[in-house]
């Protein structure tokens, strides 16, 4: 598909999960479409991730300017990759906020390009804008008197620099790309074990009730064992499939993905097991290590029947 439909409406719902706390969700939730939000208090705003597009981010903008007229004084950043940060620089005037090593992959990844593994996107005029105030472990800011929390995963999962922000007083997780509801989840730039316990002794104690994820809908605490299910069946195949000296592209090609089939962007399964064989090649410490993204990905699309992957941005 080309970059025709960067002529169609951007489709959204801007959700009031909490008073003063809005999720922005994007369908489908397919590659490059993710989700963001935003909590309001009287002297401004914080925004929880750009978007892709100049087009979608600036729809998210004049989306938050439909509630508020008080300026983003805040952009936080759930991880380094463009879908949640290409748009960073249209956020003129704020603080852009994100895990240290979120700052270093942002800058080493760029902006998106058209390069043939996905239908070509219009990304509109766009500028590599980095986080300017990284932390190591956690920050707080406060929206009024309300308390959120910024906090680092722990280790490498979805990537090696994904932080939530976490409001325990509203029991409400902007999850990022921890949590796809409905879509395959994708971890070639993190680790599937490391997914596994961040998902397993992370995110689930915090008992969130309302749960943003990085993709699809807003959901609550059931949107956990979805993913974990998908995970852990990704590690089981590789565990399998490593040891009969099978390739990931022909352990994918041979896969039943039963339960997890509906799901978008299936062809995510490639590149997945290219990080768990990675992951049991090695010990816990060198999760998220570097890893042959070239051939993961050419193998998605190989997977895909040789057609560019699908991206609908």
């Amino acid at each position: 598909m080309s970059s025709t439909h960067a002529d169609l409406p951007v489709q959204f719902r801007l959700e009031e999960l909490s008073d003063g706390v809005f999720g922005y969700v994007q369908p489908d939730g397919s590659w490059m479409i993710n989700n963001t939000g935003f909590i309001v208090a009287r002297d401004g705003v914080c925004a929880i991730d750009a978007s892709s597009t100049e087009r979608r981010t600036r729809n998210f903008l004049d989306a938050i300017g439909t509630v508020t007229r008080a300026p983003v004084r805040t952009l936080v950043n759930t991880h380094h990759h463009p879908d949640h940060t290409a748009g960073n620089g249209l956020f003129r005037g704020a603080t852009i906020v994100a895990q240290e090593q979120a700052r270093t992959e942002m800058a080493i990844l760029g902006l998106p390009e058209n390069t043939g593994i996905w239908s070509d996107v219009d990304y509109g005029d766009l500028a590599l804008t980095l986080p300017f105030l990284t932390f190591a472990d956690r920050l707080t800011f406060w929206a009024d008197d309300l308390r959120c929390e910024v906090l680092f995963a722990g280790g490498a999962a979805h990537t090696t620099n994904d932080s939530v922000v976490w409001i325990p007083d509203r029991s409400v997780l902007f999850a990022g790309d921890l949590i796809f509801n409905g879509g395959t989840p994708f971890l070639l730039s993190g680790s599937v074990l490391g997914a596994i316990d961040v998902l397993e002794n992370f995110l689930r104690p915090l008992g969130a009730q309302v749960i943003v994820p990085g993709h699809g809908p807003v959901g609550g605490p059931e949107l956990i064992e979805p993913v974990l299910g998908y995970l852990r069946f990704i590690a089981r195949l590789a565990t399998d499939g490593r040891a009969a000296g099978v390739s990931p592209l022909e352990l994918a090609q041979g896969a039943d993905l039963g339960q997890y089939a509906g799901w978008t962007d299936p062809e995510r399964i490639v590149g997945n097991l290219y990080r768990a064989y990675a992951d049991l090649a090695g010990p816990a410490e060198a999760r998220g290590g570097p890893i042959n993204f070239g051939a993961a990905l050419s193998d998605m699309v190989s997977y895909n029947g040789g057609r560019p992957l699908t991206c609908l941005a």
